[in-house]
């Protein structure tokens, strides 16, 4: 029965979202009024929303204050095409993944902080609790592989940037919250601002149990951001600091489950990662020739991290130090070519990284030390250009030229180099000011990580992995809207070749011996009305690998169906209230490429939040799961015999919290 509810309650979502998108449709048709919206991610310049030939996202600052979400990932997981797994149960470790790439989503997902990359060169993932929600101004999803030829490695799913907030006029405030699992939060903020500079600070502590046994997290972030513009000189510097303690507890076996293990518990209990980890970031630009521009994006990030893993067979220890440094000059020129108006940017990209590994591992019973200094040093430079031929035709191409130089102490080799190049074409028309279609190709790839080619198990280094390519082919329609209304529906095909992946049978990373497709819909649209705002999205892929050894296999991990909708209302002054629903369907189990298993079960979830601001005061409540649904975000092939295994996902849980602006 109470399934039959909670589908009837997804259900009434969708019938709103798909009203939500007609009411869009047929506004369209009474006004040519344009998004005034403005994205820098895509092109890395600014540019109109609608003159991007992609599916692009921005999530605004309203759009954070009226959801349901407590952290980022919460945000992302409502949009189109992507998918987002708490691991853990513990907000504290994400797989974050764009256009279906399963478990490397998060390798093929490249995330930025103000422009600044956040993917490292090991395995770690992107820390999301080190940029807590009240310090994001916006962020901007772009999805596809055009990034690979603006930003090179990791973008070939798709780009995330978070835009963290600037200083504005002297005030400061905070916010301490509580709830379910013995979890407690505090951030506090200060902002001034004055002609020419501004200044924004802020800083968080979260502790939380975690809803199983060994799922713990205690986190300590700070950050900063400070502008100065003098006459055409703009320098921005920003910098962070991210220190957590977070234990792993590891998946439960069916049979585990079957014998009456609880879904809390844990059988690792101790496992463990303990990170530290900071970054400056300054770029100075100077301004000239009717918005032309050219600047130095300068950065220096260093993290430190000491985990523990146990594992059928045996664990492993390791402590790892990764510093890098990245230069990435960049010259736009917005200059008439013979009376068309033309956009080229050009710019070169330096990263230097280096890791060095003690990592003590007992691999089924042989014990081994192994202490590594694994290095990669990145070389790319770029061009990309924007030309208007006719009026509302716009034509885009780019094109990256890049290179990465690894290198192995102890290995044989010791040094390889992996080059690659990417492009991309795109055409947008503006249809009397009704409609905007567009289409896109885009060659992209991903080179491996550092701990792709090295070894925890075995303390060891496979250099023999190739780079992973693939062409990205992109049409839709983005629908005329105002600031209050907007729809979009995209086709995309993605084939990949020698996509690289981790094979659980092996405990080794591989290439695929075989071409491996996405292609599917996306749909999205919003409505806002007085008291109302409305917003829906769904997804329609099939992922599967063309031929080899997994020929006509469904990709693991990829649902074919995902839905999401929610309903913010405000019933009274200040008071808001917001209802939101998640729906993924089928998908394999991570590591079943073979399709042997049955698959990981749909689910749908509901959330809620009651928040209710009076004066510069503000008081919320979030329940999440209100159905209590038990479900798996994440499931995984593993053990020996091998079987079907679970990340539990939470209960029904709750926090509440009260903030202040002073």
């Amino acid at each position: 029965m109470r399934e039959f509810i909670l589908f009837i309650c997804f259900i009434f979502f969708g019938f709103t979202s798909s009203i939500t998108c007609l009411s869009t449709i047929a506004f369209a048709q009474e006004t040519v009024e344009t998004l005034p919206e403005i994205v820098v991610t895509a092109t890395r310049y600014k540019e109109e929303y609608n003159f991007v030939p992609l599916n692009v996202t921005f999530i605004t600052e309203e759009d954070i204050e009226s959801s349901t979400a407590q952290f980022i990932p919460d945000l992302l997981r409502t949009q189109a095409d992507i998918k987002v797994s708490d691991i853990a149960g513990n907000k504290r470790s994400y797989n974050v993944d764009i256009r279906g790439f399963g478990e490397t989503g998060g390798l093929n997902t490249l995330v930025l902080i103000d422009g600044r990359k956040v993917n490292h060169v090991d395995l770690s993932g992107t820390d999301w609790t080190q940029i807590p929600l009240d310090r994001v101004k916006r962020i901007e999803v772009i999805r596809g592989g055009r990034g690979s030829v603006l930003y090179g490695d990791n973008a070939a799913g798709g780009v995330i940037n978070i835009i963290t907030k600037k200083g504005e006029e002297l005030k400061s405030g905070g916010e301490i919250d509580g709830g379910s699992f013995g979890t407690s939060r505090g951030e506090a903020y200060v902002s001034s601002s004055s002609d020419n500079a501004s200044l924004f600070i802020s800083g968080s502590l979260l502790n939380s149990n975690g809803y199983r046994r060994n799922s713990y997290t205690n986190a300590k972030d700070s950050g900063i951001n400070m502008e100065y513009h003098f006459n055409n000189l703009a320098v921005n510097i920003s910098g962070g600091y991210h220190e957590d303690k977070t234990g792993l507890p590891g998946a439960l076996k069916e049979s585990d489950l079957a014998s009456g293990v609880s879904r809390t518990s844990s059988l690792n209990p101790d496992d463990f990662a303990d990170v530290k980890d900071y970054y400056i970031h300054m770029v100075p630009e100077i301004y000239f020739n009717n918005d032309s521009s050219f600047k130095v994006d300068t950065s220096f990030r260093k993290r430190d991290s000491l985990s523990y893993s146990s594992f059928t067979g045996g664990n492993f220890k390791g402590d790892t130090t990764i510093g890098t440094f990245a230069l990435l000059p960049q010259l736009f020129l917005n200059n008439d070519v013979a009376n068309l108006n033309n956009k080229l940017t050009i710019g070169l990209d330096y990263y230097s990284s280096g890791e060095d590994i003690t990592n003590d591992s007992l691999y089924f019973g042989i014990s081994s030390l192994g202490k590594y200094k694994l290095g990669k040093t990145n070389y790319g430079y770029y061009l990309f250009d924007e030309l208007e031929p006719l009026q509302g035709l716009r034509v885009s191409g780019g094109y990256r030229s890049d290179s990465a130089d690894y290198s192995f102490e102890p290995g044989t080799p010791t040094k390889k180099t992996w080059s690659e190049s990417s492009y991309t074409v795109g055409v947008n028309y503006n249809l009397n000011g009704k409609y905007f279609p567009y289409i896109s190709f885009t060659r992209s790839f991903r080179y491996p990580v550092l701990d792709e080619l090295y070894s925890f198990f075995t303390n060891t280094v496979n250099t023999g992995l190739l780079n992973q390519n693939s062409d990205d082919f992109e049409l839709g329609v983005k629908i005329p809207f105002s600031s209050k209304r907007y729809g979009n529906v995209s086709f995309f095909r993605v084939d990949t070749k020698n996509e690289i992946f981790y094979n659980a049978l092996s405990y080794a990373n591989m290439n695929m011996d075989g071409l491996t497709r996405r292609e599917g819909m996306e749909i999205s649209c919003s409505n806002e009305f007085d008291w109302m705002v409305l917003r829906g999205s769904y997804t329609y892929m099939e992922a599967k690998t063309k031929d080899g050894s997994f020929a006509g296999k469904d990709i693991p991990d990829v649902p074919r169906h995902k839905a999401a909708a929610d309903a913010s209302f405000t019933p009274a002054r200040g008071l808001t209230l917001n209802v939101g629903g998640i729906y993924v369907g089928e998908r394999p189990f991570i590591s079943d490429f073979s399709n042997s298993f049955s698959s990981q079960e749909q689910y749908i979830v509901l959330n809620t939040k009651l928040k209710y601001r009076w004066k510069k005061t503000e008081a919320f409540l979030d329940i999440n799961n209100i159905t209590n649904k038990e479900y798996s975000e994440y499931g995984v092939i593993g053990g020996f015999p091998a079987q079907k295994a679970y990340y539990p996902s939470t209960e029904i849980n709750f926090l509440v919290g009260l903030s202040a602006q002073f």
